[in-house]
């Protein structure tokens, strides 16, 4: 695509910006982004093996990405408004890229575990504004929703390079699995110079919400990672959970009487809306669990090294790369009830398989096994998210999607912390693993089984709003 100057949308500054510069920067913070969720699990031996700790550090070092990723998605979208997509967006990539060489260079476990904090904190920033940058370099909507597919190949790629990436890097060091994000944030920086300014506007921020939003989902979190480490009757587990209900309650309260409230409580009125967040939740459980559980599984109780458990997940990385298109396709001809329901269903089987087999079974059956847990999500996921942002009118799809999306990194991040939480003590392990596999199984049953009472119209069935020429919000990794 070569770099001819465009207009950009109205919603920029009149400078002239080239619209191949936004949908590579786009696509390339999205990539890292997606890349530096899972591509940290297969090289958690080796990170305790250099800096010690136990399963719960572990546990922090994938969870306070995940976490900060989720909590602050939710009101991103004010700052963006504020100082502008496009500056927005740098301020996320500069963050991104300076924790990914903090967590690099990292001495310590905390200093790990803070650092991808922070590093969660600017994926949150880039994810959202990297679709708006896209939405104002292309005023045409047809290419416009070919940006945006083109976007979602950057996830894609991620994905399936993941794990396998972890192993190879942490062959020379884990940190690399760190240090890869550098040339390409560099990259990304530099394109911005080719990007039209965006216009900012004052919008109203819902502190008392979004502070109570990140507390309750770190104390809840934390309660399952110690409740794992100490016991369920340690007074610091008890205290978290306090903690959590009292700021979920002021949340709610929040939302109900703001002016300005950052999830307007109607929208958790909508059965649509509601099952989508669950599926979207979920999926996140299975998927993220299943890569947590077998990346230490096929290292600490079966030997492997940490790329030949990256190529464990190939199978079912690679081809859920390759089912994710079809998904549109399946619910055009059946209805989007299909593609929910029976992704999530496949899901499920795939879960309770993994649970019942033998522990000695040979390394390559196992990654046979987790092909439907790799294959159920996108099928139902890309029908679950343009499902949802077309249920709801288009004042609201921004935050509909945060909602959604939040919901999913809160979903991968619980399951790491209730499932690590099983397997902590590794004269246990197997039946911990077993246990988590079959939590997450009934999680992805139940949404599967909801997905059935969607409500489907002709018009979110064909994935189409008249109200809104957005196309739909693709979801976060």
């Amino acid at each position: 695509m070569s770099l001819s100057p465009a207009t950009p949308d109205g919603a920029t500054t009149g400078r002239r910006g080239h619209p191949a510069a936004s949908l590579a920067a786009a696509l390339l913070g999205f990539f890292v982004i997606t890349l530096d969720a899972l591509v940290v699990n297969v090289a958690l031996p080796a990170i305790r093996t250099d800096l010690g700790g136990g399963m719960s550090g572990l546990q922090w070092v994938v969870d306070g990405y995940t976490l900060a990723f989720a909590a602050l998605l939710l009101s991103v979208g004010s700052l963006s408004d504020r100082i502008g997509a496009r500056r927005a967006f740098g301020l996320g990539l500069v963050v991104f890229v300076a924790a990914s060489a903090a967590c690099g260079l990292a001495a310590g476990l905390p200093v790990l575990v803070g650092s991808r904090l922070v590093q969660g904190a600017g994926a949150a920033l880039m994810m959202p504004t990297s679709l708006a940058l896209i939405r104002e370099a292309y005023t045409d909507t047809a290419k416009r929703a070919r940006a945006v597919a083109l976007w979602a190949v950057g996830g894609a790629v991620a994905s399936a390079a993941g794990p396998v990436a972890g192993g190879a890097a942490s062959l020379i060091s884990w940190r690399m699995i760190f240090f890869i994000n550098l040339p390409v944030g560099i990259v990304a920086l530099a394109l911005l110079a080719f990007i039209a300014r965006s216009s900012s506007r004052k919008v109203p921020f819902d502190l008392v919400g979004q502070v109570t939003a990140v507390v309750a989902m770190a104390a809840l979190t934390f309660a399952a990672i110690e409740a794992g480490a100490q016991g369920f009757a340690a007074p610091q587990v008890w205290a978290a959970v306090v903690l959590m209900l009292m700021s979920a309650a002021v949340f709610v309260r929040a939302q109900a009487r703001g002016a300005h409230p950052m999830v307007p409580l109607r929208l958790l009125r909508e059965r649509t809306v509601v099952i989508s967040c669950g599926a979207g939740f979920a999926f996140m459980a299975g998927l993220y669990g299943a890569v947590f559980l077998f990346s230490i599984y096929l290292q600490q109780q079966r030997g492997l090294s940490a790329l030949a458990t990256g190529l464990a997940f190939v199978p079912m990385t690679v081809l859920s790369a390759f089912i994710n298109p079809l998904s549109a396709r399946v619910a055009e001809r059946f209805g989007a009830r299909v593609p929910i329901s029976f992704g999530m269903f496949l899901m499920s089987a795939g879960l309770v398989l993994l649970a019942v087999v033998p522990a000695g079974l040979p390394v390559w059956t196992l990654a046979l096994l987790l092909l439907p847990v790799g294959l159920g999500g996108p099928l139902a996921m890309p029908t679950t998210t343009a499902l949802l942002v077309n249920s709801v009118r288009a004042q609201h799809t921004g935050t509909a999607s945060g909602i959604f999306n939040t919901s999913r990194q809160l979903g991968g991040a619980l399951a790491v912390a209730v499932f690590g939480a099983l397997i902590a003590d590794r004269g246990h392990f197997i039946p911990g693993l077993r246990t988590s596999l079959i939590i997450a199984a009934l999680a992805t049953l139940t949404a599967a089984t909801a997905a059935l009472y969607l409500r489907i119209t002709p018009t979110l069935a064909s994935g189409t709003d008249a109200t809104d020429e957005q196309p739909p919000a693709a979801h976060a990794p």
